[in-house]
């Protein structure tokens, strides 16, 4: 997964917040997050969606039964940066919940049906994070 992330990385860097692929013509951001653990800086490549002045994430980890690390990440240190198109933003992440957080992964997954695929594939709450500038 860190060559096919880092490979994202660069292409997304070179081409000014695009990338082909997998993820063509999709919204994508470059999220920093801060190691849970180690306190290192981490950079992981994701879709998002737009709601109104927020970003909304989803830690869907392709369907896996655990959290991918950089939810675990934004859980501990909340303050995080992303890269959207050629400029870095400071953000507040926050997970949503209830009714809320349903609403915004079924509209995910009705635009990006891999979305509900991946929700069929575990038994865990694929979580939806609102990234708000700070």
């Amino acid at each position: 997964m860190n060559d096919f992330n880092d490979r994202v990385i660069a292409e997304f860097r070179a081409n000014h917040g695009r990338v082909g692929g997998l993820f063509a013509g999709a919204p994508m951001l470059l999220l920093h997050t801060t190691g849970a653990r180690s306190g290192a800086e981490r950079v992981s490549p994701m879709m998002y969606r737009e709601d109104g002045e927020r970003m909304l994430v989803f830690a869907s980890y392709a369907g896996a039964d655990e959290h991918p690390a950089w939810f675990h990440n934004l859980v501990a240190q909340p303050l995080v940066s992303a890269e959207v198109g050629d400029e870095t933003l400071e953000l507040l992440a926050t997970p949503l919940e209830g009714e809320e957080r349903d609403r915004h992964y079924a509209a995910q997954a009705a635009e990006y049906p891999g979305f509900a695929r991946y929700q069929e594939q575990t038994s865990r709450v694929i979580p939806v994070v609102a990234l708000t500038r700070r």
